[in-house]
């Protein structure tokens, strides 16, 4: 019975962390990666997964002896402050050091985590992080002050922890944003109507998504990254829906939709300023580690100078391609340190920074609602492939590196276990009655 009661508290505790990796926006084959690694430090050889983006099942013992627990994955999405709790247990679980019992307990304490800043530092945060990518895409003062504007009201909007209202607060806040930078964009040089949109829609757009079921893809994790590929176009056809029907009540033609040009545009300097304003949003908008600062800040400037380096020498399409293979090596090498952060603190900032959601954003609302944004939206989906498949090419790289012939997989069948029978009474006396 103990041996029985030690099994099913590992399934709990597995279960729980892959759940919280799920939470964590982590991919389904590293989740895999990680629990089985997991497992053997506690001596569950006979473990074996299936993770999936909605469900999680974990199999211990083998043959008449194995059990299955499984759990329906929730839409809980966590915050920095919890990603680096959680990895800090994953990290102990990894050397079998702390009971599964205590796991689970402190898997619960990290799912009702507090915030560890206030509501006005996490609002005020997010009309910093929008402000900041507004340098990037649009770089006029008056498009920032107006992005800031806007992520103000989206971040206040956000602490409402309604599961009714998350459902139709994307649509809610792409018509209030765009009603509103439409009717500006009439009397205040604001650049790029559009492109000024994705900075206070930014924590909604599914570029992460749109990445990891790429990502997944290749992987060879058909389901979820099918999956996760329909949620993000869904999640962007939404946006884009939300915008459509605020530029019909404004009124705006059809050529609002396609880029603009500002009059005059800031120093080139401005962008590095930006980056600085960015990382500092994220850190106070995701009330992330105090230790976390510097190295999301690490990950973004080397994102966006591979994507500056690839543009210019390849083009925009293979600026993100560049951008992301460098980002990828800076941000699992950080995560291999002694005292660095979870590769999904850094990795989910320069996944906004190298903007795959907001060009699909864009390329879809330009195929609706113009004659020539067809051909836009398939640059747009190039980019998203070109992103993922640099995350994938520099996450090999790193694989390679520092694991070698330990990923190469070999197809092997395992047989059943044959437990041998006692001879009976009839069989001792009469040996060659035995088969």
């Amino acid at each position: 019975m103990p041996d029985a009661v030690a099994r099913s508290a590992l399934r709990q505790f597995l279960l729980g962390l892959a759940q919280g990796m799920n939470a964590s926006a982590e991919s389904v084959d590293r989740i895999r990666d990680t629990m089985t690694e997991v497992a053997a430090a506690y001596g569950g050889d006979d473990t074996d997964f299936v993770v999936l983006p909605t469900i999680i099942l974990v199999e211990t013992g083998d043959d008449e002896e194995s059990r299955v627990a499984i759990r329906s994955a929730t839409n809980a999405s966590f915050r920095f402050d919890q990603i680096a709790a959680l990895y800090e247990l994953i990290a102990q679980a990894r050397t079998g050091s702390v009971p599964p019992l205590d796991g689970i307990a402190r898997l619960n304490e990290i799912g009702a985590m507090r915030p560890r800043l206030g509501w006005v530092t996490r609002t005020f945060g997010h009309a910093v992080l929008t402000t900041g990518l507004a340098l990037l895409l649009t770089p006029t003062w008056q498009g920032a002050i107006v992005a800031f504007v806007l992520g103000a009201g989206i971040g206040l909007l956000k602490l409402v922890r309604s599961p009714t209202l998350q459902l139709v607060l994307p649509i809610a806040a792409a018509f209030v944003c765009a009603s509103a930078v439409f009717l500006l964009a009439e009397v205040i040089e604001i650049g790029d109507p559009i492109r000024l949109l994705i900075a206070p829609l930014v924590t909604f757009l599914p570029g992460g998504v749109l990445t990891t079921a790429t990502v997944e893809l290749a992987a060879g994790q058909m389901i979820s990254g099918a999956s996760r590929l329909i949620y993000g176009f869904v999640q962007l056809a939404l946006l884009a829906f939300g915008i459509l029907a605020a530029g019909s009540v404004v009124g705006v033609e059809s050529r609002s939709y396609e880029p603009l040009a500002a009059a005059s545009f800031l120093p080139w300097w401005v962008a590095l300023i930006g980056i600085l304003v960015f990382a500092l949003g994220n850190y106070l908008h995701f009330s992330a580690p105090a230790s976390t600062f510097g190295w999301v800040l690490l990950a973004l400037i080397v994102a966006y100078a591979g994507q500056w380096a690839g543009a210019e020498l390849l083009g925009p399409t293979m600026g993100g391609f560049i951008g992301a293979v460098a980002m990828t090596l800076v941000v699992f090498w950080i995560a291999s340190l002694r005292h660095g952060v979870p590769a999904q603190i850094t990795f989910l900032p320069a996944f906004w920074l190298l903007v795959p959601g907001a060009a699909g954003l864009v390329g879809l609302t330009e195929a609706v609602a113009t004659d020539s944004g067809l051909t836009d939206f398939l640059t747009a989906l190039v980019s998203v492939m070109s992103i993922a498949l640099g995350v994938l090419i520099g996450t090999a790289l790193y694989r390679v590196v520092h694991h070698g012939a330990e990923e190469i997989v070999q197809f092997a069948v395992a047989a059943p276990t044959v437990v041998a029978r006692a001879p009976g009474l009839w069989e001792r006396l009469l040996p060659w009655r035995r088969h």
